[in-house]
């Protein structure tokens, strides 16, 4: 028969009372309960752990043998069960996010913020990049949680997605520049002629408005490219050219002009993704439920709208 932890305990009662009667009070159960567990652990450990002197129980050479190990032992199991107990209650632990750039400018802070008044020990960790890097992330184990651009084929079957919120593109262009256009609204086609800030190759928008440039019928000229968002929006408020962005980066730049495209525009569905067959850490789910809560709660962009 194996040493139990509860034996450990009762044995560490009697070391500190010197006495079984004593020690069975301190713990709440009856003496003759105590004596039985100390007599097994004996049986178990081959040796008596106590004998009586003068009505208290005095440790043996095995007793005291066992002593700092029973101490170490039941130390080691209350810190696991608190330490577990941490991160249950989400007094503890740590979430890996990952998002893309625009995002990370838009959506992620407020939810950031949200999420750390709740829970100020929780250890948060953002991953910004495309989202084909962070699909892979999550299929290798090295992010809990992404907000991607929902792709129209769908993701790698091992992930699950929820559509989050659909935002519309549109174009940015400096305040102290002429408008791109005279009207509310600007046709794709209408950009022939004029100078796009290009992302660099890999971005998510960079491919979307490529693609939607040649099925207007034309090839985009380039004032610059390259960059990542923030580079992108500096460079616009420069007047170096426009850029077709998601409408929600530019809800804090004062210094840019956002102009819808003429429908049917074009629109991206963004989604949180995580791995389909793992139960998600209780950190991680507490930050999936405040992101979701956000955006059905909070007013969001003009532009965007909750799914």
């Amino acid at each position: 028969m194996g040493v139990q932890l509860q034996q450990l305990r009762y044995f560490l009662a009697v070391v500190e009372t010197r006495h079984f009667t004593q020690a069975a009070d301190n713990l709440g159960v009856s003496q003759p309960t105590l004596s039985k567990q100390i007599h097994t652990l004996e049986q178990s450990l081959g040796a008596p752990l106590f004998e009586r002197i003068r009505g208290a129980a005095a440790l043996t050479v095995a007793g005291e043998t066992l002593l700092p190990m029973a101490q170490r032992m039941v130390a080691d199991a209350d810190a696991a069960r608190e330490a577990v107990q941490d991160i249950v209650g989400l007094r503890r632990g740590d979430v890996r996010l990952g998002a893309t750039p625009s995002l990370c400018s838009s959506l992620v802070p407020e939810v950031l913020r949200t999420f750390r008044a709740g829970h100020p020990d929780i250890q948060l960790y953002v991953n910004e990049g495309s989202s084909q890097d962070l699909i892979e992330n999550l299929l290798a184990h090295t992010l809990d949680l992404a907000l991607i651009v929902q792709p129209d084929l769908g993701v790698d079957p091992a992930l699950t997605t929820t559509p989050v919120l659909r935002e519309s593109l549109v174009v940015a262009s400096a305040f102290d520049r002429p408008p791109p256009t005279t009207h509310g609204q600007i046709a794709l086609s209408e950009l022939e002629h004029t100078p796009l800030v290009m992302f660099r190759a890999g971005y998510d928008i960079r491919g979307v408005t490529l693609e939607a440039c040649h099925q207007a019928g034309f090839t985009p000229k380039f004032a610059v490219e390259g960059g990542e968002m923030d580079a992108v929006l500096a460079f616009v408020e420069a007047g170096l050219g426009v850029a077709l962005v998601p409408s929600m980066v530019l809800a804090n730049r004062p210094m840019l002009r956002a102009t819808p495209l003429a429908p049917p525009g074009m629109r991206r569905t963004i989604a949180l993704a995580h791995r389909k067959r793992s139960v998600l850490p209780h950190a991680a789910e507490a930050l999936r439920t405040t992101l979701l809560a956000h955006v059905a709660t909070q007013e969001l962009p003009s532009g965007v709208r909750p799914l």
